[in-house]
């Protein structure tokens, strides 16, 4: 049994590893100047002063940058994993050591501890969260509606220990919070339809200098990354198999087929699947592309898309993977149930034998991306980032009159994030003459 201390600072693997992870962070840092810039203005203006965040985020040197930004801003922050396996634990000890974070995350944590640290993220009661994948939010709300059987052990025994009161404050005193996943953006739509959000949502993966760039261009790089990592495979002349076709599915399968691969992409949703045949790709069901596929790779957010019927199916050799937000993808219990052998055979690389033929599963299933690499490329992650910062700062600012549903940032916030990138690439953009806008204004001005 687990007992959750509220008083503790910190769980991190090792505190000598903070040199390490302040160097990463900084090399980083070099990429991120949108952030940077608004690092500059909250350290001058302090709009989180006297606030608490708790974060659920991939423990990486692009979210230390974000952390620092929250800090700059005056936040007292607290930051857990978003998945056991994504944490950078010399950014972890960074974290602690320079930047006064309480950090609570160790790579490969189990599933016992990985839920004690979500536990210690809500026990540090926070004013605003920050979630990749929901779990802080969707927890709250299990408190909030006394479904405490559905609560992880960890959080469970921590939240009986509290009196009804202080379980009502601890959800009372959240004031909102932002979404970075599509997944969990999914989930909390799903909560607002049934009327049960407590607080405002601001879903960041909306936005479009978001999804556009970090989910297709951050995505298709990192993940193609891990799997090179993971396996050191040559992807030139491979059959790349692609499961989703939304935006991170359209970036893994432009990178693959830029590395030389010829890619089949599977899809559910008949727009998505018309899509990525206009674009180029072959087009099938799962059940067809199983015995084809060298690789495999899921992007779907959805349950089981790589089933035992599709493991029976696979050659001998094939590497199968997942890069959507949680290790539900690929259904391990079954290729564990119809497999004779399995072991490990490289670091985040399993090998099951099935029927004589061996099936390669990497990173446990979980994002390879961050399981064997180390996630986005810091250039993309500094959108991302300032989306959340200045989400963070609009949550303050609006908390009283935003209603609680999920609600998109403002347009101009995304003009204001592509015009500060663009001009730290020296890139020049046109702006409408008077006559244009006038004209563009107008009804009645005849071709």
């Amino acid at each position: 049994m687990t007992s959750i201390s509220l008083d503790a600072p910190y769980d991190v693997r090792s505190l000598d590893l903070a040199d390490e992870g302040k160097r990463r962070s900084e090399w980083a840092e070099r990429s991120m100047p949108v952030l940077r810039q608004i690092r500059q203005r909250f350290l001058k203006e302090k709009p989180l002063a006297g606030r608490k965040v708790s974060c659920c985020l991939h423990v990486t040197t692009e979210t230390a940058n974000l952390m620092a930004t929250l800090r700059a801003a005056g936040a007292e922050v607290a930051l857990c994993a978003s998945n056991p396996l994504s944490t950078q634990d010399d950014v972890a000890a960074h974290l602690v050591r320079d930047q006064g974070v309480h950090v609570y995350a160790i790579k490969g944590e189990d599933h016992e501890t990985y839920y004690t640290h979500l536990a210690q993220a809500l026990a540090f009661g926070p004013d605003l969260t920050q979630d990749d994948g929901a779990d802080l939010v969707s927890s709250l709300h299990m408190v909030k509606l006394g479904r405490l059987e559905d609560l992880a052990g960890p959080i469970r025994r921590m939240v009986e220990a509290m009196s009804p009161a202080e379980r009502t404050a601890l959800v009372a005193r959240v004031r909102g919070s932002t979404e970075e996943t599509t997944t969990g953006v999914i989930r909390l739509k799903a909560m607002a339809k049934e009327g049960i959000l407590a607080f405002p949502i601001i879903a960041v993966n909306d936005s479009r200098t978001k999804h556009m760039f970090d989910n297709r261009y951050g995505t298709g790089q990192s993940t193609l990354d891990g799997i090179v990592r993971a396996t050191n495979v040559l992807v030139a002349g491979s059959t790349f198999v692609v499961a989703g076709y939304g935006w991170c599915g359209r970036g893994l399968a432009m990178r693959a087929r830029g590395a030389g691969a010829q890619v089949i992409v599977t899809e559910i949703e008949p727009v998505a699947a018309l899509e990525a045949r206009m674009d180029g790709f072959e087009v099938m069901t799962m059940a067809e592309a199983a015995p084809r596929g060298d690789v495999f790779c899921t992007l779907t957010g959805n349950i089981h898309v790589i089933r035992a019927e599709h493991f029976l199916a696979m050659k001998d050799g094939a590497i199968v993977c997942n890069s959507g937000h949680f290790n539900v993808e690929l259904d391990l219990e079954a290729l564990a149930k119809i497999s004779s052998e399995h072991r490990a055979v490289r670091n985040f690389v399993e090998e099951f034998v099935v029927d004589g033929r061996r099936i390669l599963v990497l990173g446990e299933g979980r994002l390879i991306n961050l399981a064997a690499a180390e996630g986005h490329p810091a250039s993309v992650m500094d959108m991302s980032f300032a989306n959340q910062a200045l989400a963070a700062e609009y949550l303050v600012k609006n908390e009283a009159t935003l209603g609680r549903q999920v609600h998109m940032l403002p347009r101009e916030v995304d003009v204001q994030i592509a015009t500060l990138k663009l001009a730290a690439m020296g890139t020049h953009f046109d702006v409408l003459t008077p006559e244009q806008v006038t004209y563009l204004a107008s009804w009645d001005a005849g071709t």
